[in-house]
């Protein structure tokens, strides 16, 4: 039976195919708490058009979501972000944000499956929605950078204090970033890709 159609097949959009130049592909996960950004750092850096499942905030998350500092957030992810960053002719990022109320970290299974390391956004306002995150993490091995957003109004704190807060080792790289702008967002990427690249370079200490 020879089946027609009025509609046209459609492909990819030309800029979201992937460069024929891109030798290697890897997977980094967006984490951080509530409201801290990675919405918006995904969005920012993404060269497609990016995968959001933000949906409105309803009266049901009223006294299960902690809203402490970010009151006028109407939109959470409930799912996951999806963005792609080619960061030269031959490696392609894909990048994954997490949801960050901790009711759907049960989604965080699936999102790092296959990832080589992680981005931890903080939020110095609000440090405390940082523990949890950071030792999910440390639980589960994966390398991490931890990246300060800027927010307006945020406290600035000595880079040691910072570190003591968040009982984070020398060895784990600290560095400011904007996740509104592209440059910025890049730049915290190429920080962890660094830093993978690193700890598969040094060589291990003898006993």
């Amino acid at each position: 039976m020879d089946y027609k159609t009025s509609e046209p097949i459609v492909g990819p959009r030309g800029e979201d195919t992937l460069p024929a130049s891109a030798a290697a592909a890897v997977k980094i996960v967006i984490v951080g708490g509530f409201g801290v950004g990675k919405t918006t750092m995904v969005g920012s850096v993404s060269e497609i058009r990016p995968l959001t499942t933000e949906e409105t905030m309803t009266q049901a998350g009223v006294g299960v979501d902690d809203i402490a500092g970010v009151e006028r957030k109407t939109e959470t992810t409930v799912a996951m972000d999806f963005g792609r960053i080619s960061l030269n002719e031959q490696l392609v990022l894909y990048l994954f944000g997490t949801p960050g109320q901790e009711r759907f970290w049960f989604l965080w299974n699936g999102l790092f499956e296959g990832a080589l390391g992680a981005v931890v956004l903080i939020d110095t306002r609000r440090l405390e929605v940082s523990f949890d995150v950071l030792g999910r993490l440390e639980e589960r091995g994966v390398p991490f950078v931890v990246a300060i957003n800027a927010f307006p109004g945020a406290p600035v704190h000595p880079v040691g204090r910072l570190r003591a807060a968040l009982d984070l080792p020398d060895s784990v790289p600290l560095v400011d970033c904007d996740a509104r702008d592209r440059a910025s967002s890049r730049d915290t990427l190429l920080s962890l890709v660094r830093y993978l690249q690193h700890l598969t370079t040094a060589t291990p200490e003898t006993p």
